[in-house]
């Protein structure tokens, strides 16, 4: 079992910055893969990054060059820095396990762990 603690959302203006944190549980953190998503009011949940257990980095397009995640192993944490923020980004940001994939995924349904979520509020 693992269990997902995300911190560090809250309100900034447009062209602000915040990184957001996941904590995990378990021992064997360094063999998932893990992932950000998020969700708007009335929207269905979107990809938004992905570091595999190897390292490698995935984003969706709408948030390459602007975020980026990173995780540290020995502190069973993964990070999404987040620059540049628009009002577009307003969502709830979840973290995310994949303890089955070989390879990392975009793809919600491939996660099998999830937080509770945090909220990002970006005003105009």
């Amino acid at each position: 079992q693992v269990q997902l603690v995300e911190s560090g959302g809250g309100l900034v203006q447009a062209g602000g910055s915040l990184r957001l944190s996941c904590a995990a549980s378990g021992r064997t953190f360094s063999s998932y893969h893990m992932g950000w998503f998020r969700q708007a009011p009335g929207k269905e949940r979107e990809f938004v990054a992905a570091i595999a257990k190897s390292g490698g980095t995935t984003y969706s397009d709408s948030v390459k060059g602007r975020f980026t995640i990173s995780r540290d192993n020995a502190k069973k944490l993964v990070y999404l820095q987040m620059n540049s923020l628009k009002p577009e980004d307003t969502a709830v940001y979840y973290c995310a396990a994949d303890s089955n994939s070989v390879n990392c995924s975009i793809y919600a349904k491939r996660y099998d762990y999830w937080g509770q979520g945090t909220q990002v509020t970006v005003s105009s």
